[in-house]
């Protein structure tokens, strides 16, 4: 919780100036001050003082500043102020809703001690604490107070909890007493609680814990029995001092307490249960706190100084914008005001139960607020200011949200509706449907006054598409289940929540009748419909007509209107209803008769007077005819019988409209003799029970008052002598035989003869009843009384006078009675078979005529048979012994098991006709085993072995077939039928039939021809795996043939020829396929192989910009150079890749020089910037000249290389001296020298040397002297070789020094001859 500043309401003064109480009013919309001189200051919820009044003391002799107020606070309904003093009062002040009203002291309550606090906590009721300790009540509706609890310590602090249903006092002994008016099933225990260490001048009841304070500087947070759970220790603290008041938050979130300079803020912690101190707010110069209120809805904290000073808090835990129009701000962790940033209402959305509000939103048009905690929902109506909280369990946030209807709420989730009543805190109804729409649901909440019905909330919605369930949502029971053979589009419940409309998709409008549970089709082709609001008019449209039912209990009254176009709405407003119908660009208003939806709303509201004097300005009309009848029906109900009769005279009822006028004359007779209501007299209760036709009931009137001639004289007037007469039985009538006498004439008079005879036949007196019988045409009646009676029976000429009747009347079986009664079995007999009665004719010829048994059981069954009873007649043919017959009749009958039986005892020639016939049976109930054994057993095999090919068992018919005919016959039978089955297109049976005789070939082949290539292939690979693969080819080659390039794919790629796959589609075209083909089947590099030359078919841009796409542009060059398509690969490095275009160059350079065209060559290594390698091909072919011309004019650093070449070449061909003047102009002496000296040429290596490396002379020198040592004589040649050399070259001393190493001690001449030469050399002479 975050305290900011907002305004000063009232400045401090200098001095002590103590503001000793302020309160809020519940609704938010006023703040009351009480100042040190006993004013009362008012301000609205912006801040602005906008009224004030002075309280006054007790009595007015001890002066005005005789007391102090301590304690005030509003009423539930914001319009009182209690006050209470310290001169032992508390006043009521009614201060108005609006301001300035007049300020009038309504209630008073004296007591005996000093008023030192006080709550308003519930309606009447007022809780303060008194100075001598006591805990007192004062009721304002009874003006009487009464003490809840006394102590014997001063009361210094009195609070409430957060819903007002529970008081905690604290005293000066440091005692914590609470109490409830309702624990609303918490449990908690009630008086003292706690002793404090100090007096609980701050004491706060939050919604987990209770925070008290004093002047020991330490805060305390006791638990709900008053168990210690934190204790914040500030004594230590120089700058605190002690705490003097304490408020909690509405939502008992908050807790802040008042000291010196300073608001210290706890909150509560829900997730570790604990207080958590937040930085407190320190004022300097404020002083002492006195006084604290906290707004009701959470968002502003007032704070009253001892200098008389008041300032106000904005309090939040955090604020937001919602989308620009509303502001949130989270006053506490469960309560959110919500603010209409442009109309500047506001609506306070709080959880009931504590938890804290994660998310709000406003949806439905930015009118209704949706949020969640752990365990709740929280909905609300922006414009109406109704709120509701449900238990609600998160489910991830799938709800669906649907807020059509003003008065309740639906949400959807996992198949789940549930409706959510604005205002209510508990669900109005839960269903489970998967359809989820506006115009599938329709609930009514309340939305007309109903006669007798307080309550009416009512629920349509689907079921499935073709049912709908309407249910009562206030008994949670269904009413109502429609069934409907199509599916359902549009429902709708009318507003009394008795009729409901539905449309199917075939544009059929429904009406049901949910009390009588009655369906009826009301319209075809229906576009729109809808009814109309404040009525149970509906309005509907038919293509081009406009129908209009005003009283919708009789539908097949309509009204229709022609129109030239859509219906789009209604309006209804100003006295008229008016359908708006759009034609063309124009909307046009039909105006319904507002007379007749007027007499809808007058049944409605039962006004059936008012309804009467509408329907008599009307011309009668079909639609005004059934709102008479209507009007006549509701009426009678509601015993308003002159408005009945006026109905009934209207509709042309005369006998109920007299019926009724003299039942009102009776009524108002009583009435004015009596008084009261005359519809209540037993006669006019009696007469509207007849006029209903409940006579039971009219008679139950009558005798409840011995009315017992008025009863008779009833039934007498109706002719329902019967009912007459028991009701003289019943009382003991004395007139009971004139009745009986009465009746029996009117009977004979009116030609009742039948039932004058039972009259006659109850009085006991059988002749004149028998007599009446005949006379009547009835002989049954009479052989019936007859056989009852023996003395009757005895009378011989009346018995033949009544079998002769019988017969004539065909009543065979009765005369046969007769004549079996009187002994006569023959004429029984006869009479028995004549009327078809077999079973007494049977019984009575086992003991009368035993021959006669047989044909009687045969002609039973024929009976039988004729009647249809087949089953029936199978028994009695079997005992007539007639075999065929039976079987017949069990075949008839479907008695299969039966049949069976009975064949079985039959002879083979008489049986084989009948068993196929039972098979065929057992064949379509797929029981093949019996219908093979019955098939053979009436030599059917054939039919057999085809009724397992049609059910496709081939296996048992092929064995049944291999039983009794040749294997080459089986298989001329199986291959004629699969190719029967071929034709009739029954591929997978005429396989199996080839299968079975070891023909899958032909299978194969009939795939084949049908073009069924999987299954072709699924049989080669079973039958011939060898050939699998080559069909596959095989195939995929017809395939691409036929252009099914897809299917050709799939067998080139079975058998595993992908190259295949890859050539047929880039012959079609097909790149990107072939593409595919090659990246998924091909190696590494084959999809690149196919991606080049799919681009080197599009050239130019079109190709760069693929192989760009596939990433292979760089890889698409060097496969182009690689493969010599140097055009290609020209074209592409230009286009894109111009960093590429040197080492195309190259690579067609060095395939020319591969080719022999060197000159060719030379331009491409000189335009890739190759020009050594150009040299380089020059010299490889010893076309010294052009490796000279092209190193000179391109790489002059290669010109030594190649006077190197050349040198080398010279070598080779011994010429040593062109090759020593190359090396020399490619100022390479070094490599003249060496040669030298690997061929052995000293002197001209040492000439060499000395002209060109003087440097490595002497080195030289040295190495040659080795190399002649080594060699003997011939290295003393060697020096005076290179002495010789030396000496013509001038270089004297190395002269001498070559002729001074001859030293051949088989030659001793040879070195003389040096010596002399040493000596020539420095001149010396000879000898």
């Amino acid at each position: 919780m975050h305290l900011k500043h907002l305004r000063t309401l009232l400045s401090p003064q200098d001095g002590a100036a103590k503001v000793t109480c302020m309160a809020w009013s519940q609704n938010n919309a006023k703040f009351a001050v009480c100042t040190v001189d006993r004013v009362v200051l008012l301000y609205d919820e912006h801040g602005e003082r906008r009224d004030k009044f002075s309280t006054k003391p007790a009595d007015m002799k001890y002066g005005r500043k005789s007391y102090m107020v301590k304690g005030m606070a509003f009423s539930p309904d914001s319009t009182k102020i209690a006050i209470g003093q310290t001169d032992n009062i508390i006043y009521v002040y009614k201060i108005g809703e609006d301001w300035g009203d007049k300020k009038v002291i309504c209630n008073k309550f004296i007591q005996t001690s000093a008023v030192t606090c006080l709550q308003w906590p519930a309606e009447y009721i007022i809780v303060f604490g008194l100075a001598e300790g006591k805990v007192r009540l004062a009721n304002t509706k009874t003006n009487k107070s009464s003490t809840i609890y006394g102590t014997e310590s001063y009361v210094v602090s009195l609070t409430t909890n957060c819903s007002g249903k529970g008081i905690l006092s604290g005293h000066a002994d440091g005692t914590i007493v609470r109490y409830f008016f309702d624990d609303e099933g918490s449990g908690e225990s009630q008086g003292k609680l706690v002793n404090h260490p100090c007096p609980p001048y701050a004491l706060a009841w939050a919604t987990n814990s209770i925070v008290a304070a004093g002047c020991d500087r330490k805060i305390v947070a006791y638990g709900k029995e008053g168990h210690m759970l934190q204790t914040f220790d500030y004594s230590r603290d120089p700058q605190e001092r002690e705490f003097t008041t304490a408020v909690s938050s509405p939502g008992g979130q908050s807790v802040v307490l008042g000291s010196y300079d300073r608001l210290r803020v706890f909150n509560w912690i829900p997730r570790r249960s604990i207080w958590e101190e937040a930085k407190p707010k320190e004022i300097t110069n404020l002083y002492t706190i006195t006084a604290l209120a906290w707004k009701r809805d959470g968002s502003r904290l007032c704070v009253g100084t001892l200098c008389g000073g008041v300032e106000q808090f904005d309090c939040c835990l955090r604020r937001s914008i919602y989308k620009n129009k509303f502001e949130l701000t989270y006053v506490g962790p469960s309560q959110v005001i919500v603010k209409n940033l442009s109309s500047g209402t506001r609506v306070v959305l709080k959880s009931h139960y504590g938890y804290e509000v994660e998310e709000v939103k406003i949806l439905g048009k930015e009118r209704y607020l949706v949020a969640h905690t752990s365990e709740t929902l929280l909905l609300g109506d922006l414009n109406t200011n109704r709120l509701s909280e449900i238990a609600w369990q998160g489910s991830g946030g799938n709800e669906k949200y649907f807020f059509e209807n003003e008065n309740v709420c639906m949400i959807f989730n996992a198949g789940e509706l549930t409706l959510v009543e604005y205002g209510n805190n508990d669900t109005l109804g839960s269903v489970r449907t998967e359809f989820m729409n506006p115009h599938l649901i329709s609930v009514r909440i309340n939305e007309r006054c109903q006669r007798g019905t307080e309550d009416n909330k009512k629920l349509a919605y689907l079921i499935d598409i073709k049912t709908i369930a309407i249910v009562d949502l206030i008994g949670g029971y269904n009413i109502g289940t429609v069934s409907h053979e199509s599916r359902v589009d549009w429902l709708e419940l009318n507003e009394t929540g008795h009729k409901l409309l539905f449309r199917d998709r075939k544009l059929r409008l429904h009406l049901y009748d949910i009390e009588s549970c009655s369906k009826t089709m009301i319209l075809n082709f229906c576009s729109y419909m809808q009814w109309v609001p404040g009525s149970d008019v509906l309005v509907a449209q038919n293509r081009n007509s406009l129908c209009v039912w005003y009283n919708i209990e009789a539908p097949e009254r309509v009204t229709m209107f022609t129109i030239r176009g859509d219906v789009i709405g209604l309006e209804r407003g100003g006295g008229k209803t008016e359908v708006m119908v759009m034609e063309g660009v124009t909307t046009v208003a039909y105006t319904l008769d507002e007379g007749l939806i007027e007499f809808g709303t007058a049944i409605d509201d039962g006004n059936y007077i008012r309804a009467t004097a509408f329907l008599e300005t009307l011309e009668m009309t079909p639609e005004t005819e059934a709102m008479w009848k209507t009007l006549s029906k509701l009426a009678l109900e509601a015993r308003q019988l002159h408005i009945a009769e006026r109905c009934f005279s209207a509709l042309g009822q005369v006998a109920k409209a007299r019926f009724l006028h003299e039942t009102n004359e009776i009524a108002d007779q009583v009435s004015r003799e009596y008084g009261g209501e005359g519809t209540d007299f037993y006669q006019v209760r009696a007469r509207l029970a007849m006029l209903e036709k409940n006579y039971k009931l009219a008679e139950m009137i009558f005798l409840e008052q011995n009315a017992v001639e008025e009863a008779m004289g009833m039934y007498q007037e109706l002719h329902r002598w019967d009912e007459c007469i028991a009701v003289a039985e019943a009382k003991g009538h004395p007139a009971l035989e004139k009745l009986r006498r009465s009746y029996y004439q009117w009977l004979m008079d009116t030609q009742q003869e039948e039932r004058a005879g039972e009259l006659q036949e109850s009085q006991g007196d059988g002749l004149a009843a028998i007599s009446l019988y005949l006379k009547a045409g009835l002989p049954a009646k009479a052989a019936r009384l007859v056989l009852t009676r023996e003395e009757l029976l005895a009378n011989t000429e009346l018995v033949e006078h009544i079998t002769a009747a019988l017969i004539k009347g065909e009543l065979y079986e009765r005369a046969g009675d007769l004549f079996e009664k009187i002994h006569n079995p023959q004429k029984a007999l006869e009479c028995y078979r004549k009327g078809n009665a077999f079973m007494k004719a049977v019984e009575l010829a086992r003991l009368a005529f035993p021959v006669e048994v047989v044909k009687l059981e045969e002609a039973w069954g024929d009976h039988l048979v004729q009647q249809k009873q087949l089953d029936a007649a199978i028994n009695h043919y079997i005992e007539a012994r007639c075999s065929i017959k039976a079987i017949e009749a069990a075949l008839g009958a479907r008695q299969w098991k039966k049949a069976i039986y009975i064949l079985d005892l039959q002879d083979r020639n008489t049986a084989s006709k009948y068993y196929p016939l039972v098979a065929q049976h057992y064949a379509s109930l797929q029981e093949y085993e019996i219908a093979e054994e019955l098939y053979t057993k009436g030599d059917r095999t054939k039919d057999a072995i085809d009724m397992y090919t049609q059910a496709g068992r081939w296996e048992q018919a092929h064995k049944l077939a291999m039983k009794c005919m040749r294997p080459e016959d089986v298989s001329v039978l199986y291959i004629t039928q699969a190719q029967e089955m071929e034709k009739q297109g029954k591929y997978r049976e005429a396989e199996r039939l080839y299968v079975t005789v070891q023909e899958p070939d032909l299978a194969i082949t009939m795939y084949k021809k049908h073009k069924l290539y999987d299954d072709m292939i699924r049989l080669v690979g079973k039958h011939h795996p060898d050939l699998l693969s080559d069909t596959h080819l095989h195939l995929g080659k017809e395939l691409e043939a036929e252009g099914r390039l897809q299917e050709a794919e799939y067998h080139y790629l079975e058998a595993q020829e992908w190259k295949a796959t890859v050539n047929m589609y880039r012959a079609s075209g097909l790149w990107e396929e072939a593409y595919r083909v090659a990246r998924t089947q091909g190696g590494a590099n084959a999809h690149k192989h196919v991606a080049y030359l799919w681009a080197k078919s599009l050239g130019g841009e079109a190709a760069v910009r693929l192989l760009n796409k596939l990433g292979l542009l760089e890889a698409a060059v060097d496969h182009a150079a690689d493969n010599c398509s140097f055009e290609f690969a020209f074209e592409l490095s230009r286009l894109a890749l111009k960093h590429k275009t040197p080492e195309v160059h190259l690579k067609y350079a060095m395939f020319l020089e591969d080719e022999g065209k060197f000159e060719e060559a030379e331009a491409e290594f000189i335009r890739a910037g190759k020009p050594k390698e150009a040299v380089l091909m020059f010299v490889h072919n010893q076309d010294w000249e052009a490796a000279q011309r092209v190193a000179e004019a391109h790489d002059p650093d290669s010109v030594a290389e190649v006077l190197v070449g050349q040198a080398r070449g010279a070598l080779e061909e011994k010429d040593f001296q062109k090759a020593e003047g190359l090396l020399l102009r490619a100022q390479r002496p070094g490599l003249a020298l060496n040669y030298y000296k690997e061929a052995g040429l000293w002197s001209d290596a040492l000439r060499i040397c000395k002209d060109y490396v003087p440097s490595q002379l002497e080195a030289l020198q040295e190495e040659y002297e080795r190399e002649a040592t080594k060699k003997g004589a011939r290295g003393v040649e060697g020096f005076v070789e290179q002495a010789r050399h030396w000496e013509q070259a001038g270089e004297y001393s190395r002269a001498v020094d070559c002729y001074l190493k001859v030293r051949d001690s088989g030659n001793s001449g040879l070195a003389e001859k040096c010596w002399m030469k040493v000596a020539g050399i420095y001149g010396v002479p000879a000898g």
